[in-house]
């Protein structure tokens, strides 16, 4: 029998002494309803998108309340040209259906970029479920992911 997503993500996590809180939540129509289940702000509730280049994917991490600047991304990243691959090639890349994408236990160890806007929160990541959230503080995620933080949202 495979682990479902929620040991995977519990696994992961632990392997990277990343200290993470999954909680339930009802089905949200939209993420202010899902940041309100959550009683956070939308802003808190982090945007995870696998995003693809030439050399591979990675993970853009923005504000609920904004969304990718492609320029500055690419300005951050230091390539030309980014997309957002689909979602069956997203899901083939991580692991994970679009709204639950989390890079922790994503099938793919993909650099992490996460927008400056969230540094010393506590936010809820996609849990690789629509039925859960996963909280996390942002500076324990970037020293467990080694990850880039920039200005990255508009």
């Amino acid at each position: 029998m495979s682990p479902t997503n929620l040991e995977t993500i519990a696994a992961a996590a632990a392997a990277r002494r990343l200290p993470v809180d999954l909680v339930e939540r009802g089905p949200a129509s939209s993420l202010e309803e899902a940041a309100m289940q959550l009683g956070i702000s939308p802003h808190s509730l982090v945007k995870s998108m696998l995003v693809r280049g030439k050399d591979g994917y990675l993970f853009a991490l923005v504000p609920g309340d904004r969304q990718i600047a492609w320029p500055k991304l690419r300005a951050v990243v230091g390539v030309n040209k980014l997309v957002l691959p689909s979602a069956e090639e997203a899901y083939e890349a991580c692991g994970y259906e679009r709204g639950t994408v989390t890079p922790i236990g994503a099938t793919g160890d993909w650099p992490v970029y996460v927008d400056e806007r969230v540094l010393g929160e506590r936010i809820a990541l996609g849990s690789g479920t629509h039925t859960h959230s996963l909280l996390v503080d942002t500076d324990d995620l970037i020293r467990a992911y080694d990850a880039t933080v920039g200005d990255i949202s508009k």
